[in-house]
């Protein structure tokens, strides 16, 4: 142990090797991510923060530690030229305290230099230790610097914008009507000699492919995309497809969703499937139904039921306003915007109401509304001297809706596919508080 060196607040040391590695060792569960700075001081792209959901980078890349501390190592010699300094940060995940005055030790290593971050109070998230660059020679520094607002407040520090998304690409023009020809239903194989011919109503035409383009439902329970582009997919939907596919894994969606998606615990773990010919897509046999936006208004949707949508829409994750309870519509929920299809997800026969009066639903069982709908929360148990001895109607909070619009109920109170573990987001994915917060998610 001589030869380890301890860092004060503050304290630089020149680097002790040209590959370094980084480990942060905390007694509560944080992340740890790295962000490439320019000389600015900011990042270059959105690409330049190396976390779990996106962690390589240009010299740097990130390791889980299993337990051991997350590691993040860094090359100094393959660091771009434009890239000056390499901030190395941990953020309380939220399964655990909510800041580090409670969350027990912290200590970032380089080679042979400690530093434990001490003193700590209202803090969320730290930088632990920045590599920077002096003249041609490479230094380390403790710093121990925190924000009360989390990962969030780290990215917006360095010039991340988790506001606004990229506007969607231009719909694309609508395709000339064209009668469709009947499909013939499948004849039975020959008759083979010796052997009796092979029948079965799995032959009939309702069990073949659906025609059309696009997003079309296929039967009651899944959908067929016929492919000649691009489609965004709730990740690991597909149950089969034709053709020449490409499937890219894209976590929640753009920077800002992964973020946020970490601090509410809601999202959509997507994938991006590219190529020509049919996809087919189901999530744990829940019901599928397809809703058609036309830009005039959004569609706010737990992102539990969400299935497939095409590449002309966006989402954000926003908050619910009034809901502040652990539900399955959760404090926060995914909001869709643009023109296009999608494709949601309900366990059983929804019912859909107009908000022409007053309208209530169950917390659990409200699917998705309009975006234009005001929401808020009734409290309906009568406090009295029965909810003092911890007796309930079990319908002790409902969503209320005002205004113009819809909401569609799901006749359950779980998300598709039963009591499944919600996604949450990076390395405690289906647990701690992202999984109360964002509600049960779907796989």
């Amino acid at each position: 142990m001589d030869d380890v060196t301890s860092l004060a607040r503050g304290e630089n040391r020149p680097a002790p090797s040209e590959q370094l590695t980084v480990t942060v060792r905390s007694a509560s569960a944080v992340d740890v991510s790295a962000l490439l700075l320019a000389a600015n001081g900011k990042v270059r792209t959105d690409s330049d923060l190396v976390f779990f959901n996106n962690p390589v980078g240009p010299g740097v890349s990130y390791h889980h530690g299993q337990g051991a501390g997350d590691v993040i190592a860094v090359n100094t010699r393959s660091l771009p030229a434009d890239v000056d300094k390499v901030v190395v940060t941990a953020s309380l995940d939220g399964s655990g305290p909510s800041t580090f005055a409670s969350a027990g030790s912290i200590v970032a290593t380089v080679g042979d230099l400690t530093f434990e971050m001490s003193g700590l109070t209202t803090e969320s998230a730290l930088v632990c230790v920045e590599i920077y660059r002096r003249a041609e020679a490479w230094k380390v520094r403790a710093v121990g610097q925190g924000y009360d607002d989390g990962l969030a407040g780290i990215a917006t520090a360095f010039g991340i914008n988790i506001d606004d998304e990229p506007a969607p690409p231009p719909p694309p023009p609508p395709p000339p009507p064209q009668a469709a020809a009947p499909r013939p239903s499948m004849p039975p194989p020959p008759p083979q000699q010796g052997a009796s011919p092979m029948q079965s109503d799995l032959f009939n035409a309702s069990h073949a492919e659906v025609t059309g383009r696009g997003i079309q439902k296929q039967g009651g329970k899944m959908i067929k995309v016929a492919m000649n582009g691009e489609v965004m997919a709730r990740a690991g939907s597909m149950v089969a497809y034709q053709g020449d596919m490409r499937f890219e894994a894209l976590g929640a969606g753009g920077i800002g969703n992964v973020i946020r998606q970490r601090l509410s615990g809601e999202g959509v773990p997507l994938m991006k499937v590219s190529g020509n010919g049919d996809l087919f897509l189901a999530d744990a046999a829940s019901d599928v139904h397809l809703i058609d936006l036309d830009g005039t208004d959004g569609l706010t949707i737990n992102g539990a039921n969400v299935l497939a949508f095409d590449s002309t829409i966006s989402y954000t994750i926003g908050r619910v306003q009034g809901a502040a309870m652990a539900s399955n519509a959760g404090l926060f929920n995914c909001i869709f915007t643009g023109r296009g299809r999608i494709a949601i997800t309900t366990h059983g026969v929804p019912v859909v109401l107009n908000v022409d009066q007053p309208t209530f639903a169950d917390p659990q069982a409200a699917v998705a509304w309009s975006s234009s709908l005001q929401t808020s929360v009734k409290r309906n148990d009568q406090f009295n001297i029965g909810t003092l001895m911890g007796r309930s109607t079990g319908e002790r909070f409902t969503l209320a809706f005002s205004g113009r619009g819809f909401v569609i109920v799901q006749p359950s109170e779980q998300p598709p596919g039963g009591i499944i573990g919600g996604t949450g987001g990076g390395q405690q994915a289906g647990s701690g508080a992202g999984g109360m917060l964002g509600g049960l998610l779907g796989r």
